[in-house]
This record gives structure tokens, C-alpha cells and sequence, in this order.
């Protein structure tokens, strides 16, 4: 056995134990949580607003990956025996989760910068329906353009890895993913930066503010900030990367690290299932008690006088 057969099975194995150990506990606690979360926003909420109906989204494109995974948990290194045109739909739920999650992850951000950059002028361009109908048209998108990952491989019994080599060629697949994810990098620190940096100024302005001070959207600006960066940066550093070496001969004896790092940062990528957990409990709580207060000051109003 040779060195780099040696390196291959090496690799091979590192990879494997890798989507064991991060995809078992993700099935195993995200599955429940995102369930835990539709049942909480449809039996406990029961508010419609503009959040809510992006962490709906959000919380059924987890739902979507979370599908997925044991069928990748099997594919890898394994003859795919359950069809092709299967194959490829299971395929697209990473990618429609991986760009899902990045644009409604965007749009929270967006949406809380503007709620608190432009409290008074925002309100007549922003509603629960208009966000419904945004979501509506990033599912038509992510969906529309899902039949391209239908092309990946040429022929073949696998699944989940192998793709042909036509496709590491179109450099306008590789532009495009690389766009959306700079672009989308760029917005969230933009809004998230201004966001904290408005909540401080607000703090300081009111330092009696108990609410002010316990403010759950610096948690949720935070929590969105760090989901995004640990789980899509590494990803997208290594389609770059793993592109490049496609396309190079110059390092072609480094193929096989290279295409670990693609699969184990695919696998790092699977973990926004979790963290958009500690992301829904923050803004559940904040819809929940809006709620509570919704409906007491309902109930209020509502009492007859006595007299």
C-alpha cells in the first residue's frame, strides 16, 4: 500500500467520525428543538409579526437538514443503492439549508437594525405580511435554483461527495455561492454592529431602564452573529480553496486534505441546527411575553366597569 492510499483511507476515516460525532447529537437535539419551537410558535405565541414569521422559516429549513442527515450519515463511502433522483433532492436540502439559513438569518439582522434605526419611518414599509411574502419569495428562490445540484455528478453510484469534475469547472456556481455569502457576511456585521451599538447608546441614555438593561436583542444579534460566522465562514473558505486545487495541478498531491476539510466544514455547517436554537429561545421568550402582555391588556380593556 502506497503512501497516498495510506493518506486516502486516513482521510476517509477522520472524515466518517467526524459526521458521527457531529450529526448524531445534531439529529438527536436539534430535531426536538426545532419541533419544540413550531409547537411553541403555533400553540403558545400564536402572534404573528414579522419575526415569527422568519423564525418559522427558519426553524422548518433545519427541520428540512435535519431530514437529511442519516441519509448522509449512510452515503458516505457507501454504494448508494436508493436511486439517483432521490439522491439529488436529498443533496439540495444542504444546499437550500445552507443558503435558507444565511438569508433568513440576514433578514432577523435587517430586520432588527431598521426596527431600531428608524422607529418612526419603517413602520408604514414593514409588516407581518410583507415578511411573509419575503420568505415566500426566499423559498422560490433557494427551491428555483435547487434543480442545478441535480447536475452534480455525472454517473455513478454515490452520493453526498464524488461530484463530477464538469462541476468543479463552472466557475459561475462557484461565484455565485461565494457572492451570496460575502454579500450576506457583509449585511449581517453591518446590522449587527449598529444594533449593539444603538442598544449601548440607548443603555447609557437610560440607565434606569430595567428593560434596557436586560435587552434580549443584544442575545439575539450575538447569537445570530456567532451561528453565522462558525458555521458558513469555514464552508465557504473551503469550496474556494477545494475549487482552486480542481483547477490547479499545481497541488494536486494535497487533493485529498483538501476534500476532507470540504466535508468536515460541511459537516460544521449542519451545527446552525442547534445554535439557531439558542437564536429561537431568545426570541420565542421576547414573543412570548409581548404576547402575555398583549393578552392581559386585552383582558383589561374588555372588563366590564363595575357600577
Amino acid at each position: 500500500m502506497n503512501l497516498t492510499s495510506v493518506q486516502e483511507e486516513m482521510s476517509e476515516y477522520i472524515v466518517s467520525w467526524v459526521q458521527w460525532f457531529i450529526y448524531i447529537p445534531t439529529i438527536a437535539l436539534g430535531l426536538p428543538l426545532n419541533l419544540l419551537a413550531l409547537w411553541t410558535l403555533f400553540f403558545k405565541i400564536r402572534r404573528f409579526t414579522e419575526t415569527t414569521a422568519y423564525v418559522t422559516s427558519l426553524v422548518i429549513n433545519d427541520i428540512l437538514l435535519i431530514f437529511s442527515l442519516p441519509f448522509k450519515i449512510y452515503a458516505y463511502n457507501q454504494q448508494w443503492g436508493l436511486g439517483r433522483g432521490f439522491c439529488s433532492f436529498l443533496e439540495s436540502l444542504i444546499y437550500i439549508n445552507i443558503y435558507g439559513s444565511i438569508l433568513f438569518i440576514v433578514c432577523i439582522s435587517v430586520d432588527r437594525y431598521i426596527t431600531l434605526r428608524f422607529p418612526f419611518t419603517i413602520s408604514k414599509f414593514r409588516s407581518p405580511q410583507k415578511a411573509a411574502v419575503l420568505c415566500l419569495a426566499i423559498w422560490v428562490l433557494i427551491f428555483g435554483v435547487s434543480p442545478a445540484v441535480y447536475q452534480l455528478h455525472d454517473h455513478g453510484d454515490s452520493c453526498f461527495q464524488n461530484f463530477s469534475n464538469a462541476t468543479w469547472n463552472k466557475v459561475e456556481i462557484v461565484v455565485s455561492l461565494e457572492t451570496v455569502f460575502s454579500a450576506s457576511t457583509i449585511i449581517m456585521v453591518f446590522c449587527s454592529t449598529n444594533v449593539l451599538l444603538i442598544l449601548k447608546g440607548l443603555r447609557n441614555r437610560n440607565p434606569q431602564d430595567k428593560k434596557l438593561q436586560n435587552n434580549k436583542s443584544v442575545k439575539i444579534v450575538i447569537s445570530n452573529l456567532v451561528t453565522f460566522l462558525v458555521c458558513f465562514i469555514p464552508y465557504h473558505v473551503a469550496v474556494l480553496i477545494y475549487f482552486w486545487a480542481k483547477n490547479s495541478s499545481s497541488v494536486r498531491e494535497k487533493i485529498d486534505q483538501l476534500r476532507m476539510f470540504l466535508h468536515i466544514s460541511s459537516s460544521v455547517s449542519s451545527v446552525n441546527c442547534l445554535f439557531d436554537g439558542i437564536c429561537y429561545y431568545y426570541i420565542l421568550l421576547e414573543n412570548w411575553q409581548a404576547a402575555s402582555v398583549a393578552d392581559t391588556q386585552t383582558r383589561a380593556d374588555t372588563r366590564p366597569m363595575d357600577g
